[in-house]
């Protein structure tokens, strides 16, 4: 897996994916993140990658060239196909289903928008797709690019332990998450539920599914309706 992340902030992503999960799983090469200054590819003088937008309104838009220009060259660097996305709140909404399938894909370029927005040309142009890590929105496309980059990585060959680190998490069957403890035993006078402490996997089992279920029910109706039709 290679993600090409363009941004007008690189150093930003890059001090956020260099450390811990994805930052180990980058230096034993199990994924490669290549992050991409936009501003690199300008023909501006002055090193501008933005102007005032076509029938006025707030703020600045990004410029096409730049980014086209960025696109291409990143694209020449290796000869895996590139997926396009545009990180954008008018996209579709990120789903675990999503980032499963996103994750079989060899080589995505993610494309963080800043400002006002991008030109629409070059969306266009280039964009596969465009996600929105949810109904809200931030300043630019770096977290939630970093967000995406995160979900799919540690999907990926050799990230995680195995498969069972994700497999029983929130989102990945439908379902989301059933409670977990640790030691000490009782806590605040809080003690941990028996069945953990009995050994019996069957036991276990059956609870752990059935506070997935009962969580999900009543914290995420939308997802419970979703899984009991299939």
């Amino acid at each position: 897996m290679r993600i090409e992340i363009a941004t007008l902030f690189p150093e930003m992503c890059e001090a956020v994916l260099s450390e811990s999960i994805i930052g180990r799983a980058r230096s034993k090469g199990a994924i490669e993140v290549h992050c991409h200054q936009i501003r690199a590819y300008t023909k501006d003088r002055h090193n501008r990658v933005d102007d005032s937008p076509f029938g006025g309104g707030m703020g600045m838009v990004m410029q096409a060239q730049p980014i086209y220009d960025c696109w291409r060259a990143v694209q020449a660097q290796s000869d895996l196909p590139m997926h396009t996305i545009y990180l954008s709140p008018k996209g579709k909404v990120l789903t675990q289903e999503r980032v499963k399938e996103l994750a079989a894909i060899p080589r995505l370029f993610l494309l963080c928008g800043h400002y006002e927005g991008i030109d629409q040309r070059v969306l266009d142009k280039i964009v596969d797709e465009e996600i929105s890590v949810g109904d809200y929105v931030v300043t630019g496309g770096e977290l939630p690019a970093m967000i995406l980059t995160d979900a799919v990585a540690r999907m990926c060959e050799n990230v995680l332990p195995s498969s069972e680190a994700y497999e029983e998490e929130s989102h990945y069957n439908g379902l989301l998450e059933y409670p977990q403890y640790t030691r000490p035993e009782i806590w605040e006078d809080m003690a941990v539920p028996s069945v953990l402490l009995s050994g019996h996997h069957k036991n276990i089992s059956q609870w752990r599914t059935e506070q997935s279920q009962m969580i999900t029910r009543e914290r995420r109706p939308d997802l419970w309706t979703k899984w009991s039709n299939k």
